[in-house]
């Protein structure tokens, strides 16, 4: 892959701030995105999240010779718990009219050993807490779409 400056983006701001907390037995992504349904966001970053979970499950990258790009996501890993949510950061964006939160983590296991990625949807229940604050972004689009150059679902920020 060779190496020059490529950039994609769109210049908003951002709107309202909502601190929350999700419950015990509450889907990480699920309850990110019913936050802000129920506050009218569209679109947000997620600036600070962590705590705990019951299981995690997430996927992360390895090498995939038949990919475009030479990698992909490998198979899904679920973490059993105890497991110590120790930050994860995330966008909540709009596909095809619904939300789409791509969200990374960092967590630790019962023994202390610090592993990571990409999480998945319904698959990863808060166990004590998740304490996060959600900054909505207006004044430009964020979706997650196909990309053909790469062959995967990619962040696409877009002018109003």
């Amino acid at each position: 892959m060779k190496s020059e400056t490529r950039i994609q983006y769109a210049t908003g701001e951002i709107g309202k701030t909502v601190a929350g907390r999700l419950l015990p037995g509450t889907d990480l992504i699920t309850g990110i995105e019913e936050i802000c349904k129920e506050n009218d966001i569209t679109y947000a970053s997620i600036a600070n999240c962590f705590g705990s979970f019951q299981e995690a499950a997430y996927m992360y990258l390895v090498p995939q010779e038949k990919s475009v790009v030479g990698a992909g996501y490998g198979e899904l890993f679920v973490a059993d718990g105890p497991v110590e949510f120790l930050n994860g950061t995330g966008v909540v964006c709009q596909r095809e009219g619904d939300y789409d939160t791509h969200f990374h983590a960092t967590m630790c296991d019962k023994e202390g050993k610090v592993f990571g990625g990409h999480m998945v949807k319904g698959k990863t229940p808060v166990l004590t807490t998740v304490d996060l604050v959600i900054n909505e972004v207006k004044n430009a689009n964020m979706y997650r779409n196909y990309d053909e150059e790469t062959d995967l679902i990619q962040f696409d920020p877009a002018a109003e």
